[in-house]
């Protein structure tokens, strides 16, 4: 019997609305579960374009270790879920563990708040490639990178190749 494949995205208000449900659909198709969580559980989170979206889960609360991957959105999001110290923990946990992690746009923030971009190849909105940069990363224009298991992408755009290879990554592990 093949094993449920779990993803954890993170979400905050002001998310991206594409870099949000774009994503979580692609899943959907590829029967693979996707779980929201938020600072709070069964709250409204509403995106950039006014589109919203319910946490099913508290990131305080959750059990992360369950999760194969994590996805997060871009937008203006990921500066506020970069605040938090259980997002930290989520993110670098999944990290250590090689767990696919996938940022897009803005969600670079929340892996540069992490520390864990030295020496790995990332890609992101240009407003944020400095900062990109600055915490190690080796910053490439390119729709998509990966770089071990972390995959970034730049924008809306960009969303077919970020998928193709977030789930290639995924299913391959």
């Amino acid at each position: 019997m093949k094993r449920e494949i779990k993803v954890l995205c993170l979400i905050d208000h002001y998310f991206e609305d594409l870099e949000l449900w774009y994503p979580i659909l692609r899943l959907m198709e590829e029967g693979i579960a996707t779980h929201l969580a938020g600072e709070k559980a069964n709250e409204k989170y509403i995106g950039k374009y006014g589109i919203p979206a319910t946490s099913e889960y508290s990131f305080m609360d959750i059990n992360y270790k369950d999760y194969d991957a994590l996805l997060i959105p871009g937008g203006w999001a990921p500066d506020k879920l970069r605040r938090y110290p259980e997002v930290i923990e989520i993110v670098r946990y999944m990290n250590e563990q090689g767990r696919p992690i996938g940022h897009i746009c803005h969600a670079g923030w929340v892996l540069a708040s992490a520390g864990i971009l030295k020496g790995k190849q990332v890609t992101s909105t240009r407003g944020i490639k400095d900062d990109m940069i600055n915490a190690g990363g080796i910053w490439m224009d390119e729709p998509v990178v990966v770089d071990g298991n972390i995959i970034s992408s730049r924008k809306p755009l960009d969303l077919p190749f970020y998928m193709k290879e977030f789930i290639r990554t995924l299913i391959k592990d």
